[in-house]
């Protein structure tokens, strides 16, 4: 499932390609036709996105609520020098104009909403680090009195939007903090270190379109090491690393399920 710098570099990517235009919208699947004839020829005005959810707004504020899930792609084309493609009878929602299209199909969920039901979508969401203005003490009255695992609460949604498995493995790893750690025994000062490491990590990634989060120090070219080979891109420190040797003191890297989720660590850099 895409984690939250994928959801924001998509947002993006509609307002510079969409913003402030009429557009065509069809759902050639059909499962989104009568929304889409509703919408139809109006000014795509904005995007953004709340963790993992996306939200287009046309105008008369009339809000396409998207979230991929585990099987959702949007693919972008540019119609400059050719006319886009037919749509095959896979894509859920096409928005187009002269200059080019974008395409969605397989999401778990593409739903026309109003103002008050997107209003409610946020309000179960947590904080998300990539958000102007949202507030990490949110979460952090959440978990400051948990006794949940700290890997546990990085990925629950309703405690902080957009953090994935590959970011919540990641921050820990990077924080040496022991993933079945209960939130509770967490200080304010390691939240806010967290928190901060977070928001700086999800911006590089929605700049760079992949996840990153080993520092300079620690590149395949610091450290003569071959490049990470992994369908998932970017250097990482732990994620899908089990067996392997921490890059960092060499102790073979650990994983098991929790929460129905694999979890990577390294026993011997986290431990605190």
């Amino acid at each position: 499932m895409p984690e939250g710098h994928t959801i924001h570099r998509l947002a993006a990517d509609h307002r510079e390609r969409f913003g402030g235009r009429s557009v065509r919208v069809t759902s050639p699947q059909g499962k989104f036709a009568d929304s889409a004839a509703l919408l139809d020829g109006a000014v795509l005005e904005t995007a953004e996105a709340h963790g993992k959810h996306l939200f287009l707004a046309f105008e008369d504020r009339e809000w396409v609520h998207i979230h991929l899930g585990l099987f959702g792609k949007v693919t972008f084309g540019d119609t400059v020098d050719a006319p886009a493609p037919p749509p095959t009878d896979t894509v859920r929602l096409r928005i187009a104009h002269q200059d080019g299209y974008v395409d969605l199909r397989g999401p778990t969920t593409c739903a026309l909403i109003t103002d008050a039901e997107k209003r409610a979508i946020h309000e179960r969401l947590g904080p998300d680090p990539l958000r102007d203005g949202d507030d990490p003490a949110k979460a952090w009255a959440r978990i400051s009195t948990s006794r949940t695992t700290v890997a546990a609460l990085l990925m629950d949604q309703k405690v902080i939007a957009g953090v994935g498995n590959v970011y919540r493995a990641e921050v820990l790893f990077r924080h040496g903090i022991d993933p079945y750690r209960a939130g509770k025994d967490l200080t304010a000062g390691e939240w806010d270190a967290i928190w901060t490491d977070l928001a700086t990590l999800m911006r590089a990634g929605v700049r760079a379109n992949r996840i990153d989060t080993v520092r300079p120090e620690h590149t395949p070219e610091a450290m003569g090491r071959p490049p990470r080979v992994d369908d998932h891109g970017g250097e990482v420190y732990v994620y899908r690393r089990a067996t392997m040797p921490c890059h960092l003191c060499g102790t073979e890297i650990r994983t098991a399920i929790l929460s129905s989720r694999n979890l990577f660590w390294c026993p011997a850099c986290q431990t605190i």
